[in-house]
């Protein structure tokens, strides 16, 4: 246990012994142990955006047994993933490493201007399987999103009193927000605040850009000088949504893109104090041994250190 872990502790003073020691193991286990960062494989996309789209890049990745084995060698803090890929590996990989159950999925075989993913698994479930968190996603914006809050609600408290931790995704979308207005600084500072309201211990979201979506959030920014200009302020703006940054937040890869381009935004997003990264297609689309290089610099970029040059 070191004193910047035990610090992370401290601000969820309302949790048993069982959830704090989950959120310890996540954060005390691989190559960022210790250091209170975290860089996780989340390979859901299979039942998000479907098989071929997800592995046919890398034709390894049908196989969940796969990613487990990429979590693990590349020494991640941990991997998540729905209920069917971590039934298939959690015995064989027991106790290898930390994992979180995604209880939550959608699919793309169905248009929804309103999104909501279906609760694909339980609590239950991942008390069985051994995990350490559940993953819940959420769509702040959608006209469904009182369904998802009151779904994650009573899921976390179920979680809580299992004493697992609780990880959102927040993903901000629907009808009133434009496509850009998805990924803006102002759109997922809010989504950050909403998940860390609705009792998660880890936050996921998503790199915002510097569009400002809410003509009445304009002007606070513009008015209170809120600087956006770069993604480390950016970055820095997120956590501090998120109750002053005593609440975990860290950023998807997102959409597949070339090293250099995904090192140069890992390397803002630590300058930007963000506690790690949530890093899927990017790792699991390349072949294995480059995956695990890149997810080892994305590591020394959150521990600190100097990025070598690809």
């Amino acid at each position: 246990m070191t004193p910047r872990v035990r610090e992370i502790l401290s601000w969820y003073g309302s949790d048993t012994p069982g959830v704090l020691s989950n959120l310890a193991r996540l954060m005390n286990h691989g190559r960022l142990k210790g250091t209170g960062k975290l860089v996780i494989l989340p390979v859901d996309q299979g039942f998000e955006h479907g098989p071929a789209r997800s592995f046919a890049k890398n034709p390894d990745g049908y196989d969940p047994a796969y990613h487990a084995e990429l979590a693990i060698e590349s020494g991640c803090n941990a991997y998540a993933a729905p209920l069917g890929m971590l039934e298939l590996i959690a015995r064989d990989y027991a106790g290898e490493i930390p994992l979180i159950l995604k209880i939550n999925n959608s699919d793309t075989l169905f248009s929804n201007k309103s999104p909501i993913s279906a609760l694909t698994s339980s609590v239950d479930d991942a008390l069985r399987l051994g995990c350490s968190a559940i993953g819940f996603t959420i769509y702040p914006g959608s006209s469904l999103r009182k369904n998802m809050y009151e779904e994650i609600q009573a899921s976390a408290r179920e979680a809580k009193k299992a004493g697992l931790a609780v990880v959102i995704w927040s993903y901000p979308r629907g009808e009133q927000l434009s496509k850009e207005g998805e990924t803006a600084i102002d759109v997922i500072a809010y989504g950050a605040q909403i998940a860390a309201q609705l009792g998660a211990h880890i936050i996921k979201v998503k790199p915002p850009t510097a569009h400002i979506e809410q003509e009445a959030a304009r002007k606070v920014y513009e008015a209170q000088g809120i600087k956006v200009t770069t993604l480390a302020d950016r970055a820095r703006h997120v956590v501090q949504s998120s109750f002053n940054g005593k609440r975990i937040v860290i950023f998807s890869g997102g959409e597949a893109k070339g090293t250099p381009e995904l090192l140069a935004e890992v390397k803002d997003l630590a300058q930007g104090g963000a506690f790690g990264s949530i890093m899927g297609r990017n790792a699991f689309q390349r072949p294995k041994k480059e995956a695990i290089e890149l997810l080892h610099q994305v590591q020394d970029a959150f521990a600190g250190k100097v990025l070598n040059e690809r």
